[in-house]
């Protein structure tokens, strides 16, 4: 395992940006001494640990666990995507006169937690796994080691009897080894001290010692919850998004870094260019994002010609005029029911809740994902859509829905929210009419309740199991059961599904080899 400290590389959050240290690798047993180096440089900041990992060595594992404690530091299974420079790569100087030595992203899908990792993760006081990480357990192995080892023993006479002075070792000899997979009494004694210290239940090592060595048994996130293993539904982003550095106060991960002298002065001079004006607050994930758009979709993977389906692109930041937009884009393809796509930072909430009234009174569909436009993207001055329809992919990665976009999402009748598709609530005002329209929307109460936790500027990202839970999904689906290549070939034909004719099939089709 390596230890390295990251920063944020997320778009718009310098000059202030949330850090944390990447624990990525086996645990060994020198691991606890290389994370106390690290943490000896940092001296008082309070870092979160992103780890993953497969596991390793037990003992050092809960040398870790203790360390993190001792620090009271929160720790969250994921994995880091770095940009620029990465641990382990030689001569780079991607990064040289910037804030960190390495940059990067947090992500949870496919991160991993196993075997001795969860005695780690224990000692976490914030403790997150979230949806799409995995933390797995197993029964302990231990192996036991056999060694012949031949000594030099000097002596002298003493009266008649020999006296030993000193006695040295000569040579060690290795004669073998075998293990066990069964947790001894005095190691079992041992891990469930620890784990009720940590203030973690019972229940972790029940799972270690009814799981084979040879297998891995995932804890579900419910279940963790139960164990206490975890502190909350929430996952790494609880820890590392970039907009936690605009609570108050601050979280002692964030750190302001001045821009060089240069640019602040460039900044101070447009300060004082700029002419006063009475602004209202706006979401910082929505500045210098266009209006929301509405364009029609048609799918372009070739295994779907010629009959493939169709949807609404919506994407941008919402206005109050964005429900006008989308009736008119509606009332333009007649009485065809296609689903939207939505990809959105949110924006203004009663234009949300105007656009989500008219989206269940249409009864269409609505998921959230990006659009990839092949060929030919709307905001392309020089670029016009064939009929009116543009061709693309639907991708849950870079895909989000924050602030008032849920309150929009919420409008569907069926709601989806891809496993890499990002959602993020909080509160924003409106408080009453937001309720009402929930409960019109049949959407739970535990929905409002999650975004007044949230305070105003400090999101709160869902995970997939917590939308479920609290209604604002429909299922654990994503946008591909509404714009798959696959779906027009079901019965009964998704009425989204529109044949292209001879001639468009022929020329999307590729020619075959």
């Amino acid at each position: 395992m390596r230890f390295v400290v990251v920063r944020s590389s997320a778009t718009g959050c310098e000059p202030n940006c949330p850090e944390w240290i990447s624990a990525e690798g086996a645990i060994e047993a020198g691991t606890p001494t290389l994370l106390k180096r690290m943490l000896k440089k940092l001296g008082r900041r309070q870092l979160p640990i992103i780890v993953n990992s497969p596991g390793g060595n037990v003992e050092a594992a809960i040398q870790l666990g203790r360390i993190i404690r001792k620090n009271k530091l929160d720790i969250a299974v994921g994995a880091t995507r770095f940009s620029g420079c990465w641990p382990g790569m030689k001569d780079c100087r991607a990064n040289d006169g910037k804030a960190s030595a390495y940059f990067g992203n947090p992500y949870a899908s496919g991160a991993i937690c196993n075997s001795a990792c969860p005695l780690m993760f224990a000692g976490g006081v914030r403790r997150v796994v979230g949806g799409w990480a995995f933390l797995g357990v197993h029964q302990i192995t231990t192996t036991y080691r056999r060694e012949q080892v031949y000594y030099r023993t000097t002596y002298r006479i003493v009266h008649g009897r020999k006296k030993v002075i000193g006695t040295k070792v000569i040579s060690r000899t290795d004669t073998g080894s075998y293990k066990t997979y069964e947790m001894s009494k005095a190691v079992e004694r041992r891990l469930s001290a620890y784990l009720r210290e940590m203030g973690v239940g019972r229940g972790v090592l029940d799972r270690m010692k009814a799981t084979p060595a040879s297998d891995i048994r995932q804890i579900a996130l419910g279940d963790m919850r139960q164990m206490n293993l975890v502190t909350s539904f929430d996952s790494v982003d609880l820890l590392t998004l970039p907009t936690i550095c605009t609570a108050d106060p601050v979280p002692a991960s964030c750190r302001e870094v001045p821009p060089p002298a240069d640019e602040a002065a460039d900044v101070v001079a447009s300060a004082q260019a700029a002419p006063a004006a009475a602004v209202e607050p706006e979401s910082p994930t929505a500045k210098n994002i266009a209006d929301m758009r509405f364009v029609l979709v048609r799918g372009s993977n070739p295994l779907c010609n010629p009959n493939c389906p169709e949807w609404i692109s919506a994407e941008g930041t919402i206005t109050a005029h964005t429900a006008e937009k989308l009736r008119q884009l509606l009332d333009g393809i007649g009485d065809r029911r296609l689903p939207i796509v939505i990809s959105s930072p949110g924006g203004d909430v009663l234009g949300a809740l105007a656009a989500g009234r008219l989206i269940r009174e249409r009864k269409l569909d609505i998921a959230v994902a990006r659009t990839d436009f092949i060929g030919c993207e709307p905001r392309q001055a020089d670029c016009a859509a064939e009929d009116g329809v543009y061709s693309g992919l639907t991708v849950d990665v870079g895909g989000e829905c924050g602030s008032a976009c849920p309150i929009m999402l919420a409008g569907g009748v069926k709601r989806l929210v891809g496993p890499r598709a990002q959602l993020s609530v909080h509160s924003m005002g409106f408080e009453q009419r937001v309720k009402a329209y929930l409960e019109d929307m049949t959407v739970g109460p535990g929905m409002f309740s999650a975004m007044q936790s949230a305070q105003y500027s400090r999101y709160r990202q869902l995970e997939p199991e917590m939308m479920l839970k609290v209604g604002l999904t429909t299922g654990p689906g994503s946008a591909d059961e509404l714009t798959g290549p696959g779906i027009c070939r079901s019965e009964p034909r998704p009425e989204n599904c529109r044949e292209a004719s001879g001639a468009k099939a022929q020329a999307s089709t590729p020619v075959k080899s």
